[in-house]
């Protein structure tokens, strides 16, 4: 966000922030880490619990709790605010007179973000970083940026039918690997000595090949071992995967995920929803819808996984839904939480959440400094030793002290460390830091 003042863009006054922008960022912060933190703590964990961190009991019933409301939802949802507050950046400036500069501060604060997530994901040790994406998404913003929201709803939901598709192609594809498969398994099995065509070998290869993503006890344990090591070790062991998840993923499957809800999350801007001014019916209506069919379609996945033990093309039939459950269960999260604004109640929390919002960067980066630190073998080495719902007694404490240090800090300083050189490296000039 900033000022045009004196021929030179200025970052935006504290005091000309909008409020309710900033308190749902910080929700979606928090909520964030509800999803990450099996990745930080747990091997192989995130997308099927029976590979490691419990499967049954209270650990079943945190994985059900994810699965129905924040799957999807809090990124969907820091994602679109992305895009509310590209609009904002770029619309101030350009109002304010700005002109070609507002395109330069743009993409000079678009790679410096491509740059931090890099950081973050190869030195600071997170594979599911979403700096790097962000960036790579949000060079294509700006052509966009007077685009009406009607036609940037319809480009976003357009992206997420087009992930959808190859969600439901992924699942046919599974579930033919399968039955051919199984029945070559079952040919070896009836004809011990039978000899197996070039087709037939092919379809045993690719139904073994789907079966690795279960993993085995022994590779969990290796997996513990690697991330309990010291630092350099864990840099090297993990850049295949880090590799993987910033080449591969980014256009697999962040293109259908990220830009979508990037381009609703500026179409929603422009209509003014995000920034609390529609009624209380309108938030109520959108709770109701969203919630009622996000909720539902996630029932069904979540009962799909469950009731065939997380098998692997269950899985699959689960993800064909996968967008549709999460777009309108972020809807639902949008109303709930503009009602919870525009009541007024519980201001203090409103307020802790505001400020945790204004430090988003800062306190995203925080998360991942916190848990490596707690669970890699370079810290304390717990990586692998909590059960899945043990794990949320630490969200539980960082989440507490975020709520209570980002209000301390902003008290006596403008921005986070991480916002203030931002800014400073966008605007090529060391910005003020203190108040």
């Amino acid at each position: 966000m900033s000022n045009y003042i004196n021929n030179e863009l200025r970052p935006v006054e504290q005091n000309n922030r909008i409020n309710s922008l900033d308190i749902i960022r910080g929700i979606a912060l928090l909520g964030i880490l509800l999803m990450n933190i099996t990745g930080f703590g747990l091997a192989y964990a995130y997308g099927d619990p029976t590979n490691s961190g419990g499967s049954t009991g209270w650990n079943l019933k945190v994985w059900i709790m994810d699965s129905m409301f924040f799957e999807g939802t809090m990124r969907g949802l820091f994602t679109m605010l992305f895009g509310a507050g590209f609009i904002l950046l770029t619309t101030r400036a350009e109002r304010n007179g700005g002109g070609i500069k507002v395109a330069d501060l743009y993409y000079r604060r678009i790679l410096w973000l491509l740059l931090f997530g890099i950081i973050h994901v190869y030195l600071m040790l997170w594979p599911g970083d979403i700096l790097y994406p962000y960036a790579l998404f949000g060079l294509m913003l700006f052509p966009l940026r007077n685009t009406k929201a009607k036609y940037l709803l319809i480009a976003g939901l357009m992206l997420l039918t087009i992930g959808s598709i190859k969600s439901v192609n992924e699942y046919h594809e599974n579930l033919t690997t399968r039955t051919k498969g199984l029945e070559v398994e079952q040919l070896k099995k009836d004809k011990k000595d039978v000899e197996l065509t070039k087709e037939q070998e092919e379809d045993l290869g690719a139904w073994e090949e789907l079966l690795k993503s279960k993993k085995t006890e022994e590779q969990i344990n290796e997996a513990n071992e690697k991330n309990r090591k010291g630092y350099w070790s864990i840099v090297k062991s993990r850049f295949g995967v880090n590799k993987f998840m910033q080449a591969n993923v980014v256009y697999e499957f962040w293109v259908w995920d990220i830009l979508s809800f990037m381009l609703i999350g500026i179409a929603f801007f422009k209509w003014n929803i995000f920034q609390g001014t529609r009624t209380f019916k309108f938030y109520f209506i959108l709770l109701l819808v969203g919630y009622g069919v996000g909720l539902t379609v996630n029932y069904y996945e979540t009962m799909i996984e469950v009731n065939s033990n997380f098998g692997i093309v269950e899985r699959s039939q689960a993800g064909q839904t996968y967008q549709l459950g999460r777009f309108f269960t972020t809807l639902g999260h949008i109303g709930l939480f503009m009602l919870f604004i525009k009541s007024g109640i519980l201001r203090f929390l409103q307020n802790a959440l505001a400020a945790v919002g204004k430090m988003a960067l800062t306190n995203y980066l925080m998360h991942t400094i916190i848990c490596t630190t707690y669970f890699l073998g370079f810290g304390f080495g717990m990586f692998g030793k909590l059960q899945r719902y043990e794990l949320y007694y630490v969200v539980g404490a960082i989440w507490i002290v975020q709520l209570i240090f980002s209000p301390i800090w902003l008290k006596y300083f403008r921005y986070g460390p991480a916002e203030w050189l931002w800014r400073s490296l966008s605007y090529k000039k060391v910005q003020p830091f203190r108040n």
